[in-house]
């Protein structure tokens, strides 16, 4: 396909490719040098390492192995709701972890919900704080993603061998043993190795949620080596082993996510006959929607009377964030656009390469080189919003070509051979027929990078000062404050601006594909 001509020209594409690959690889580079060569891992160092390990393997287990019943629970029950609920396990992707885990708090909290009902019974409240307080965060963020993993295997096995199970007489434990436990086992380790990669890069909920010297991960090492220390040695150093880690996870994500399928059939719906009796399965949805919508309840009900009563600086904060994820999403369009286009006409080594370095590369490593390289020139604080959003525009690049690639593919497969008929190439092909065809595609993926950028909490804590917030870090600051009330109300104008930001977009792609 590279060899005959095109409609498209890549080469603004690959060019895009190069740059990402540069500001990530260049960084990377930065770090490398600045690292001391003679400096051996200290106790903390080694602690946070231990730390990381730990909860990224303890929210893996726990998300999978909870998932596991939901998934079957929504693979055998059909009831009014289920696509409602089935949508709403996406919601958590793009969530601001802030906001997340200041519902959390209000749940399951010293203060919470859960610890008043224990107090009614005797009992001494949660401490939320520490190892268990992170893992439950990341159980909330990661539980729905493995139970979509999970749930697409199950829907994907050809309701043939259900109904052949049924004929043979097969209760709902041969059924599981002959039919789903082999589907898990090719399906779970791959979901396991995906949520444990997303653990080890975590850093808004080991910041407002670890801490300490018993709970600091490698990435909030990072952090504390900037921003209490100066100790951009150990920053380096720490940043190099995040990336080695990453890498090394992600790489077991790819291999684990193989297989084969799980045999062919007519495609007919799923009809299930060993289901029994419903209360488990009924018990287990509730509680997954439960555990995922009261954290969402309870900041907009405690958000709500203060939402009109913020302070200035939380208004100020929401309009950086704003200006911040319009420029994040401006440059993500700029970046992807042309990857997409030119992974469509074949040119898929360096692309594709750069397109999933975002998944490799820490942003707070790739902060850290920056840093590195802006500070002998300029003060980086001064760049702290323009580096931001090209960090929010890389960190988002996979998830918009994961969305823009298949329809590239199918636009220039279809329409191809016709434009260059019709000598349309180049610029005229893309203005004229690729973009107005890819629209849905591309407001999605805008919805996506904005969302994702207005509710980010990384990079920004590396360069700000204390005139320059966004507002997941102003609620932060707040939280830090004991300003519990302005941070409520501010988490809550986040989930608004965030969630809205998404429906505005995609919305209005949506709407154009059904006019």
């Amino acid at each position: 396909m590279v060899g005959r001509a095109q409609p498209v020209n890549p080469w603004p594409g690959v060019i895009a490719a190069a740059l990402v690959a540069v500001l990530i690889l260049g960084t990377l580079v930065a770090v490398a040098l600045r690292a001391e060569t003679g400096r051996g891992f200290g106790p903390a160092d080694w602690a946070a390492l231990r730390f990381t390990l730990t909860q990224a393997v303890l929210s893996a287990a726990l998300s999978v192995a909870l998932a596991i019943p939901v998934a079957r629970a929504l693979a055998r029950r059909r009831f009014h709701g289920r696509r409602v609920l089935i949508a709403l396990l996406g919601a958590p992707f793009i969530l601001p972890v802030i906001v997340a885990i200041l519902g959390l708090l209000q749940v399951f909290g010293r203060a919470g919900w859960i610890s008043d009902l224990l107090g009614l019974a005797g009992l001494p409240p949660i401490r939320i704080y520490g190892l268990h307080g992170v893992v439950l965060a990341h159980v909330f963020f990661n539980l729905p993603l493995a139970t979509r993993l999970i749930l697409q295997a199950w829907q994907e096995v050809p309701s043939e061998q259900f109904r052949l199970a049924a004929q043979l007489g097969c209760d709902g434990r041969a059924v599981f043993r002959l039919i789903e436990a082999p589907m898990l086992a090719r399906v779970v380790p791959g979901a396991l190795a995906v949520i444990f990669a997303l653990c080890l890069t975590s850093f808004a909920v080991a910041l407002t949620l670890g801490g300490g010297p018993r709970a600091t991960t490698i990435e909030l090492g990072i952090y504390q080596a900037f921003t209490y220390d100066f100790d951009l040695g150990r920053a380096a150093m720490l940043s190099a082993l995040q990336l080695v880690l990453t890498v090394l996870a992600g790489i077991a994500a790819l291999r684990l996510a193989r297989g084969g399928g799980f045999g062919t059939g007519l495609d007919r719906p799923i009809r299930r006959w060993d289901a029994g009796a419903p209360l488990a399965d009924t018990l287990w949805i509730a509680l997954a929607a439960a555990f995922l919508l009261l954290p969402l309840a309870a900041i907009m009900a405690s958000g709500a009377a203060g939402l009109f009563q913020m302070p200035a600086v939380v208004l100020r904060a929401a309009l950086v964030s704003v200006v911040v994820a319009a420029a994040s999403t401006l440059l993500l369009l700029m970046l992807a656009l042309p990857m997409a286009a030119a992974i469509a006409t074949g040119r898929r080594g360096l692309v594709e390469l750069s397109g999933i370095l975002g998944l490799a590369a820490s942003p707070l490593v790739i902060g850290t080189g920056l840093f590195v390289l802006i500070r002998p020139l300029a003060d980086p604080t001064t760049l702290a919003l323009p580096v931001t959003a090209l960090v929010n525009a890389v960190m988002a690049l996979p998830f918009a070509l994961r969305i823009l690639v298949p329809a590239a593919r199918q636009n220039v497969a279809r329409y191809g051979r016709l434009a260059l008929s019709l000598d349309m190439r180049d610029g005229a092909f893309f203005a004229r027929v690729l973009v107005p065809r890819m629209r849905p595609q591309i407001r999605f993926a805008a919805g996506l990078g904005a969302a994702l950028s207005m509710g980010d909490l990384g990079v920004i804590a590396l360069f700000a000062d204390a005139e320059i917030a966004t507002l997941p870090l102003q609620i932060y600051r707040l939280m830090g404050a004991y300003q519990m009330q302005a941070a409520q109300a501010a988490a809550l104008l986040l989930l608004v601006l965030s969630m809205g930001a998404f429906w505005l977009l995609d919305r209005g792609g949506r709407w154009h594909a059904e006019a």
